[in-house]
């Protein structure tokens, strides 16, 4: 058997293409303990997310995660859960293909679209297989992750080098790497949290909670940290909000090791402290929603700020397949292909 993939047929008479594979990370294919479990193993075995000696991580990871956790996280996933599948799933693809119908409208009618996720179905290898079957010679990588963090965009990176490392042709190959600062992304964002605003009928304390990272991770030079706050800072100065208006934080720490600082949890507690009894959540840090907005801080968080006092915790929908949203992406890539039309 041959070590290298042969190229795809393709008709002689058949356009050269560009491909944009869209990325994102993942999800379980359903919200049981097994598809759960199948998910996290893929995930949590990745040396990019979890960056410990493999003689350490190893054996908790099979003899305490996997075993007891997706019981807990399946629990989570069935409360979020669409009629079409996982939020994250969804929403990704129905931003694919939005972002896809707009390039239609490029100078060239030769862009392909399609979505592959880093960890899960359907995987970047099969989404790199699908373009090269339309004759793509060029390919855009886009990960959905404003800000670059290694253990996301760093796997993207990863996941999709190994996928054409064995393939007989290779095509030319451009990569974003994060868009925190981006014009687009950022009205679009502005107009997603005056929009919600005007839908619950007041504006109140806006509360950034972004994924956060283990601290030690910033501190051997990733960029994850230092991007988000530009985004905050961007963010709140379009909206015209003054220092006292608005809170950065981060959400979804793992272990026992300190992760970026402030938590949202803590966050929660000292607004709460304050007097502040109304708040608004936004998470720029994902495109689109899934179990760590609509249920950790939807469901989890909200509970957390009412049981101190809070009245009223809102979640600002993520931009997901908003047409901002997409023509903000659309416009990026038109930039990266700058050469290539």
């Amino acid at each position: 058997m041959a070590y290298f993939r042969a190229a795809a047929p393709v008709a002689a008479s058949a356009p050269e293409r560009i491909g944009v594979l869209v990325v994102n990370l993942g999800t379980p294919d359903s919200p049981t303990y097994f598809a759960v479990q199948r998910y996290l193993r893929e995930f949590l075995s990745d040396r990019r997310v979890i960056d410990a000696s493999r003689l350490v991580w190893l054996p908790l990871l099979y003899g305490v995660v996997l075993p007891f956790r997706p019981l807990r996280t399946a629990r989570k996933y069935r409360k979020i859960w669409m009629p079409e599948g996982s939020p994250l799933a969804v929403y990704s693809q129905r931003l694919a293909t939005k972002l896809g119908a707009m390039l239609q409208g490029a100078p060239s009618d030769h862009v392909r679209v399609v979505l592959g996720m880093t960890y899960g179905a359907p995987s970047i290898a099969s989404a790199i297989e699908a373009l090269a079957e339309h004759n793509v010679r060029r390919l855009l990588v886009l990960p959905l992750y404003p800000h670059y963090c290694a253990s996301t965009i760093g796997s993207v990176f990863d996941v999709a080098s190994r996928a054409l490392q064995r393939r007989r042709w290779l095509p030319e190959t451009r990569f974003v790497n994060g868009y925190c600062d981006d014009a687009g992304y950022i009205g679009a964002l502005t107009e997603r949290v005056q929009r919600h605003w005007a839908e619950v009928g007041e504006r109140s304390h806006l509360l950034l909670s972004y994924h956060g990272i283990p601290a030690d991770y910033v501190k051997r030079g990733d960029p994850y940290q230092a991007q988000t706050e530009t985004t905050s800072r961007l963010l709140a100065a379009r909206l015209g909000l003054g220092p006292q208006d608005w809170s950065h934080c981060y959400q979804s720490r793992f272990g026992a090791k300190a992760w970026l600082t402030p938590y949202t949890d803590d966050m929660l507690m000292e607004l709460a402290r304050r007097g502040v009894r109304r708040l608004t959540v936004a998470s720029p840090s994902f495109a689109v929603d899934c179990l760590e907005t609509l249920e950790e801080v939807a469901i989890e968080y909200r509970d957390r700020f009412l049981k101190q006092g809070g009245e009223r915790l809102s979640l600002v929908p993520a931009l997901n397949d908003d047409d901002r949203h997409a023509e903000a992406l659309a416009a990026i890539v038109k930039n990266r292909l700058q050469g290539w039309i």
